[in-house]
């Protein structure tokens, strides 16, 4: 009887197990990783990740463009930025001495030239409204390009100066784009033919003297001068040389000499 009662008890702790779920037994598994924090997108990590943007790279960083691009985007994205990315092979094509020949503000205008200060998808690009506008600006306003859009979509950027492509995008997400040219977008204020330089204006004539002007208003009669020779008559021209005067003095002589004549004075 004890023998049934122990296999009664041994069916019901069977029974007891069995009912417990499959789940409970099973070891707890590693915990599932957290999703990474994206943050603001980084200009300087997507060019480098790009591979052929060495001297942009370091154009913009000599320029602390990079850093004033990354902190725009850290602090407040708005509106986005697009940026159109040379190649090294572009500005290889550049001649020699072309950025050498820019001041340090130049640098500056031209990489700002480079970023547009508005998110613009591939698809967008088609109906960019021109000219648009770009980070740089001058004395005359901001700096301008045009976006075009031919027939098979293909996205062209024109400077006036330069005409390229928009090629691969290293990235097209709100809020950057950045978009890479085979050719260096060149500003037209700053490397378009620059206007003639004005011609100096004449000099003043000299002023008369003011002392001459108030002996001729009084009758009082001044001595040639060259300038007064070229327009003055013949006669007078005549009687201011020193001939003209030795002839006047022997006539008074000759006229003094009859009057004592006359007078029985000889």
């Amino acid at each position: 009887m004890a023998a049934a009662r122990t296999r009664s008890l041994l069916a019901a702790a069977f029974l007891a197990l069995a009912a417990v779920p499959a789940v409970l037994c099973q070891a707890p598994g590693p915990a599932a990783a957290a999703p990474p924090n994206k943050g603001p997108p980084n200009v300087t990590a997507i060019l480098e990740k790009g591979g052929q943007y060495t001297t942009f790279m370091r154009l913009m960083k000599s320029t602390q463009q990079d850093t004033q691009l990354n902190g725009q985007l850290n602090n407040s994205f708005g509106s986005g930025y697009t940026v159109f990315a040379p190649t090294d092979s572009a500005f290889s094509s550049l001649k020699p001495g072309t950025l050498n020949k820019l001041s340090q503000q130049e640098q500056v205008s031209l990489v700002q030239y480079h970023v547009l200060p508005q998110f613009y998808s591939l698809d967008s690009f088609e109906t960019a409204s021109n000219p648009v506008r770009t980070q740089a600006s001058g004395s005359d306003g901001p700096y301008t390009l045009n976006i075009t859009a031919d027939s098979s979509g293909q996205a062209n950027v024109s400077t006036g100066l330069v005409a390229t492509r928009v090629g691969q995008a290293l990235r097209a997400q709100q809020p950057l784009a950045v978009y890479s040219v085979d050719q260096v977008p060149l500003p037209y204020e700053l490397f378009g033919p620059k206007p003639p330089t004005p011609a100096p204006a004449p000099a003043p004539a000299p002023a008369k003297s003011k002392t001459k002007k108030k002996k001729k208003a009084a009758g009082i009669a001044e001595p040639p001068t060259a300038d007064d020779d070229t327009s003055a008559s013949d006669d007078q021209k005549a009687a201011a040389t020193p001939g003209a005067a030795g002839s006047w003095a022997a006539a008074a002589l000759s006229a003094l000499a009859a009057a004592a004549l006359g007078a029985g004075l000889f």
